[in-house]
């Protein structure tokens, strides 16, 4: 019997080196396009950083052919739906559709990647700097604990790592962003050898690749590309910050530098996640909210990255308890862990959790051609569901106490967040 989750496709590269992969789903009369661009805010150098972000803005200001505002207008008349997102590896765009508007999206994606500069003005420069500053005031700046994340990540990695800065860039960069800036970042990643272009869902095959080749393999490339020479990280001594904040409770982040997504250890750091702080009974969340009752909440997860990854706890005390105590018992679940091992109970469970959100999350088919994307980017092999899966299914309780004492048992950051002095 076929595995449900190996699926068929087409793959093909156009003459200017994009990657294109078909994927046919007949269930619904929709379709969907999904472009990704092999560029984050890890590409970016310091003292222009957000660039990558940037882009995500300006990408929907106007093309040559497409008036400003006129991308979203297109799509939502034909009773779509769009959005972008910037990661620190990646940046992509997707739309859905009703399956007869394919050649309009296409059209689309096709004039922002070869003509988005012949429509760029300081005009437009200008205002989504504005909106982006406003973006990073409300989502960061005048947030609880907005700022933590990058000041954790600034304290992991060292001053010029390309993971030390948020994706949304710091905020004297997003000021100071010049026409020439936005241009060479432009011309230096959106090419079509660094985008993967997905379509998926009802379509006919010959004519959706004739569609992709009439709109998109005339586009030219512009620079070559620059490579991503990171040297490996090393945290030298446990490091502490205390940060001060506009908030009423305090809250603790614990990072370990940990493995890169799709490395050896990266599944069972994600199922080690599960048991600390996944369900009600697992370890930490177990111990800190249901018995002691000294923690309002807590999280673990391991974030996986293609430089490398980081394993993070999150836990905000009950009023009263300091973050000391909290802390000390999250070691305590660890060291427990690291000694006594786990059961095989906990690792099914776990296994069987994750196998379920997973495939669950892919009955939606814009989640469904992202992971597409995903995997031809960072496995270059748009099929790789099962491999995906299977490596969760490989995890052993050892393999998990393993990483536990690989990864835990090294030094880490620790980000206090307290309650302003004045507050």
């Amino acid at each position: 019997m076929k595995n449900i989750l190996d699926i068929e496709y087409e793959r093909l590269k156009l003459k200017n080196n994009l990657d294109v992969v078909l994927y046919q789903d007949k269930s619904l009369p929709i379709v969907a396009v999904n472009i990704w661009y092999k560029v984050g805010s890890s590409y970016e150098k310091p003292g222009k950083t957000g660039l990558a972000h940037l882009f995500e803005h300006m990408m929907f200001q106007g093309s040559e052919h497409v008036p400003k505002e006129m991308h979203f207008r297109y799509i939502q008349e034909a009773g779509g739906n769009l959005n972008g997102s910037t990661s620190i590896d990646r940046t992509n765009y997707y739309e859905s559709v009703p399956a007869t508007f394919l050649e309009m999206v296409l059209w689309l994606e096709s004039d922002r990647m070869g003509f988005l500069l012949p429509a760029l003005t300081q005009e437009k420069l200008d205002n989504q700097i504005g909106v982006v500053s406003n973006e990073r005031r409300q989502n960061y700046e005048n947030q609880p604990y907005g700022l933590a994340w990058e000041k954790l990540f600034a304290a992991l990695y060292p001053k010029n790592h390309p993971y030390s800065w948020p994706t949304i860039g710091w905020m004297e960069d997003i000021q100071n962003y010049t026409l020439d800036d936005v241009k060479n970042f432009f011309n230096t990643f959106y090419s079509p050898q660094n985008a993967s272009l997905v379509i998926g869902g009802q379509f006919d095959t010959e004519e959706a690749k004739e569609l992709v080749k009439k709109y998109f393999e005339d586009i030219p490339n512009k620079k070559t590309l620059p490579e991503l020479n990171v040297p490996d990280v090393q945290i030298s001594g446990n490091k502490k910050v205390i940060y001060e904040d506009n908030v009423q409770l305090p809250r603790l982040y614990l990072a370990w530098l940990s493995d890169k997504g799709y490395g050896k250890d990266d599944a069972s750091l994600d199922i080690l996640a599960d048991i600390l702080t996944g369900t009600k009974n697992s370890r930490i969340y177990k111990s800190l909210i249901i018995d002691k009752q000294i923690a309002q909440d807590v999280a673990a997860f391991q974030y996986s990255a293609k430089i490398n990854g980081s394993f993070i706890i999150v836990a905000t005390p009950k009023p009263g308890i300091d973050l000391d105590t909290i802390k000390a018992e999250i070691f305590k679940e660890i060291e427990n862990i690291i000694k006594n091992g786990l059961t095989a109970k906990e690792i099914r469970r776990s296994i069987n959790a994750y196998k379920s959100s997973y495939v669950y999350s892919l009955q939606n088919l814009d989640a469904l051609i992202n992971q597409i994307n995903d995997y031809t980017c960072f496995l270059n092999e748009p099929n790789s569901f099962v491999y995906d899966i299977g490596r969760y299914e490989k995890v052993t309780a050892e393999n998990v106490k393993s990483v536990t004492e690989k990864y835990l048992s090294k030094n880490f950051v620790e980000l206090n967040v307290i309650q302003k002095k004045d507050a």
